[in-house]
């Protein structure tokens, strides 16, 4: 398994969440949204710009911009 930040995970690509690096209203709001260690994600897609990106998390659809991906460190699949 390699550890990568899940802004630069592909479509498709599952993983779970390794660690959540934001603190502040940003970190409250993704523990939130269910994006905490240990939590199985896949990447669904992207936007035609790569920006947000659209993951499967706990059975639904959740949209991150990339400045919020980048706090997610995920363990994927090689």
């Amino acid at each position: 398994m390699s550890l990568l930040s899940m802004r630069h995970m592909g479509m498709g690509q599952e993983g779970m969440i390794s660690s959540v690096k934001a603190g502040g209203e940003i970190g409250r709001r993704l523990r939130d949204m269910g994006l905490i260690k240990g939590t199985l994600v896949k990447i669904l897609r992207r936007a035609p710009l790569f920006d947000p990106v659209a993951i499967r998390i706990k059975g639904f659809t959740l949209t991150l911009r990339n400045n919020e991906a980048d706090y997610i460190d995920v363990e994927v699949k090689e």
